[in-house]
């Protein structure tokens, strides 16, 4: 696949995620709908955020013009943006379920710092004797 190519399906995909995000919100009423509604609200949202912030990632690191390859470029910003997008729906899980403390905060942040960290450290390719 061609790098214009997933960009325009990403930018595709990323405006539905978030069509569907505002018709869940307009046409489900959240103090009757039962868990499939609360699934598909969080569903549909992580998948917005989620091609949102690979896009941004993406774009950004194209800008800034680190000298890697795009596809490696395309991965990371994917990863990252499933990272955060983690982080996000699950602070807005427990904000929902009145648990978010600070330091429930705090230990997600650092879990998924130490989960980038260790795909970044790991990517590298290792030679075979």
């Amino acid at each position: 696949m061609t790098l214009k190519r997933y960009l325009n399906l990403m930018v595709i995909l990323t405006i539905i995620c978030w069509a569907l995000c505002l018709l869940v919100l307009v046409f489900i009423n959240p103090w009757k709908t039962g868990l499939n509604g609360y699934v598909l609200f969080y569903a549909s949202l992580f998948l917005a955020i989620i091609g949102t912030l690979a896009l941004l990632g993406f774009v950004i690191r194209a800008k800034i013009g680190k000298k890697k390859p795009v596809f490696k470029q395309v991965e990371v910003s994917f990863r990252q943006a499933i990272w955060t997008s983690f982080l996000i729906i699950g602070v807005l899980i427990l904000l929902s379920l009145r648990i978010l403390r600070w330091w429930n905060f705090l230990f997600m942040i650092l879990f998924f710092i130490a989960l980038e960290l260790f795909f970044l450290t790991s990517s590298k390719k290792y030679k075979y004797d």
